[in-house]
């Protein structure tokens, strides 16, 4: 069985982590990226089966990388995390293929559950 592979994208150092610590726990190889132009060399480098993705992110935003990620390869999933009040962005995110979208503050075990759910097919452990 193939490690699955997770892609955390956040200008934010301290979410990366959290998060990276959290899936890396969950036995997935992790990556991360401060930034559109990174996480797109890791999307086409690695092709990560999941991408979790802020909205706001200073230069590219999230609905633009999210664009790039869908041309590169379509299977990418990803799961987009945004600040309250976005949901304008949120729609067009869905449109472009977003499969859900947490709020932040987010509750680590909700994102946890939902990326298992979408990485091991729905399978309760």
């Amino acid at each position: 069985m193939d490690e699955k592979k997770v892609l955390i994208v956040d200008d934010q150092n301290g979410i990366r982590i959290l998060l990276m610590e959290v899936f890396s726990s969950e036995g997935y190889m992790t990556f991360q990226a401060p930034n559109g132009k990174i996480a797109l060399e890791i999307v086409r480098a690695e092709s990560p089966d999941l991408v979790l993705l802020d909205m706001k992110i200073p230069g590219m935003d999230g609905l633009e990388i999210l664009k790039h990620i869908k041309e590169a390869n379509p299977e990418i999933k990803v799961i987009m995390m945004t600040a309250y009040g976005e949901l304008d962005m949120i729609k067009e995110a869905t449109e472009l293929g977003a499969l859900m979208h947490f709020t932040k503050p987010f509750d680590i075990d909700e994102i946890r559950t939902a990326v298992n759910m979408h990485l091991k097919g729905g399978a309760v452990l």
